[in-house]
């Protein structure tokens, strides 16, 4: 299947502006986060959610006032929000605090909200989901979800030094970084929880757009291999271009899932087909403008020869130096014919 036929775009020729736009996109996305900040999810904050179903829907007001007037302390830190579909009657209660991570205390916080919704008389409702996590557990939680992401980008670095060059690492793992940088700008700029399905998702979309830049990287090396005396930026425009109707096809229907996702599978998911959504246009994108962008500037503007010359050790033999081989044995052949007809005569 082609969507474009025998595309000639000119990648290389945008890279300033898309490294303006990404440059904009970052630094929106750090003032928002430290104006605003990422909303942490009841995984790494700590806390107890508790989802109720009512059998009349209740306003959010009525539900927050309820739980001012009923919470020892108030819930003025509490968070409510409709949860579900509008027809389920849902609401999802989150406060931040929890009791001591022992025996009964753990679900204090759990049957103080039950208390204070009763005595409202907001109607019948039944709990349909607590979720309780201590302050130790979110801890930990956080550390080791920024431990996998650490650990991912230096894995990614090793491979694709050792799969291909260092030069092309250090522009793969730029462009991950850069992903994550613009996936956290847009998580602070529509207030998307920092859940483990948001951290899952960032995972999956990182793998994602490395495999995307390592088919990339590897019609690159062909060829430069075939195309030596041609410019680096002009190799890298013909490889983008040969790879560009996978790259859409590839893109295009992990989207469509994502977005389906998004749209119908439900409150819970939502963090995680929102981050998948932004991850996969993200890794796309700096697939085709950020990776390769850093390994022109790596490079300069000198020819594919030099890099046929560093990676024939890791990729196989060099068209160069299979063509020297080459010569010899046909200047031999060419010799072979006149003598064999001397000696026929």
């Amino acid at each position: 299947m082609h969507i474009f036929k025998d595309p000639k775009f000119d990648f290389v020729r945008w890279r300033w502006h898309a490294l303006i736009l990404s440059w904009v996109i970052i630094i929106a996305g750090v003032a928002a986060i430290y104006t605003r900040g990422i909303p942490l999810g009841i995984e790494f904050s700590g806390g107890t959610v508790v989802i109720a179903q009512f059998d009349r829907e209740p306003s959010i007001e009525q539900v927050r006032a309820a739980l001012d007037k009923g919470m020892p302390g108030g819930g003025s830190q509490a968070v409510v929000q409709a949860y579900g579909t509008p027809g389920l009657r849902e609401v999802m209660i989150r406060v931040p605090q929890v009791g001591h991570e022992s025996g009964n205390e753990l679900t204090q916080s759990s049957d103080e909200v039950q208390a204070a919704l009763r005595k409202a008389n907001l109607g019948h409702f039944n709990v349909v989901g607590t979720q309780v996590v201590g302050p130790v557990v979110g801890q930990q939680l956080t550390r080791k979800g920024t431990l996998a992401m650490v650990l991912s980008l230096v894995g990614l670095l090793i491979y694709i030094a050792f799969r291909f060059r260092f030069s092309f690492a250090v522009g793969a793992v730029i462009a991950t970084v850069h992903d994550l940088l613009v996936t956290f700008a847009f998580l602070a700029f529509f207030h998307v929880d920092l859940s483990l399905n948001v951290i899952a998702a960032i995972l999956t979309m990182s793998g994602y757009s490395t495999n995307d830049t390592i088919v990339i990287f590897d019609r690159i090396r062909e060829d430069a291999r075939l195309l030596r005396n041609l410019p680096i930026k002009d190799v890298m425009n013909k490889a983008v271009n040969q790879t560009l109707n996978r790259t859409v096809i590839s893109s295009g229907t992990t989207l469509l899932s994502a977005i389906a996702l998004y749209l119908f599978g439900g409150e819970v998911l939502h963090g995680f087909a929102f981050t998948m959504i932004v991850g996969v246009i993200t890794g796309t994108y700096s697939s085709v403008f950020i990776a390769g962008t850093v390994v022109t500037f790596w490079k300069g503007r000198g020819s594919a020869a030099a890099m046929v010359a560093s990676t024939a050790g890791k990729g196989g033999v060099s068209v160069g130096a299979g063509a020297a081989a080459e010569r010899p044995s046909a200047s031999r052949g060419a010799r072979s014919r006149p003598q064999r007809k001397r000696r026929a005569s």
